[in-house]
């Protein structure tokens, strides 16, 4: 995804299931290890998710999460990174979940929350995530938050406090990425100098 981590190239990444068509384009054949649910439709997008060239780590939130995470974490051992989409797979909708707090624990490797503005899309807006389709040739633009660091010791108070920041993290990207297309050019600069500083 982007070298995130001071000493090496891996990180845990995070994006709202929303953009999950635009960023499965973006990061396609990147050897990005993803979540795959452990229900009974899980081979089935499993298939899929395999063939756009992600790698694949079965469990979920509710369904053998715990297996998951450990197979994510010796994947970004092996220095492949790894990706949630946070509020997965059946919400609430942007209410992020602890996975990658837990991983970025475990590995010390960094959460690298980030989102997709589309200039030109359907929301559909009886989907519980209200899933959003890219009409074709849209321009498309990827916002990476600051990436987020858990000590291995974290406490349980650190650690909910990390996912507060993580949560609070999505949510501004999202907003940024969301609205860009239709900002004027003075608060696009002031967003840049924040994401350049």
């Amino acid at each position: 995804m982007v070298a995130a981590h001071p000493d090496s190239h891996y990180c845990c990444g995070g994006v709202w299931h929303r953009v999950i068509i635009p960023v499965a384009w973006w990061a396609r054949n990147r050897r990005v290890v993803v979540m795959n649910t452990t229900a009974f439709d899980g081979r089935w997008t499993r298939q899929v998710i395999e063939w756009l060239g992600f790698g694949t780590a079965q469990g979920s939130s509710s369904r053998g999460g715990l297996r998951g995470l450990a197979v994510m974490a010796r994947r970004l051992e092996e220095g492949l990174d790894c990706a949630f989409t946070i509020d997965g797979p059946r919400g609430p909708r942007y209410v992020a979940k602890p996975g990658p707090v837990m991983l970025a624990r475990k590995t010390g490797c960094p959460i690298l929350v980030f989102h997709v503005g589309v200039e030109h899309g359907k929301t559909i807006a009886k989907t519980w995530d209200h899933f959003l389709l890219p009409r074709p040739f849209s321009r498309t633009l990827m916002f990476f938050g600051t990436p987020i660091y858990v000590p291995k010791d974290a406490s349980s108070e650190l650690m909910e406090a990390k996912h507060a920041e993580m949560q609070r993290e999505l949510e501004r990207v999202r907003d940024i990425a969301e609205s860009w297309f239709w900002l004027g050019e003075e608060a696009r600069a002031k967003h840049r100098a924040e994401f350049n500083h």
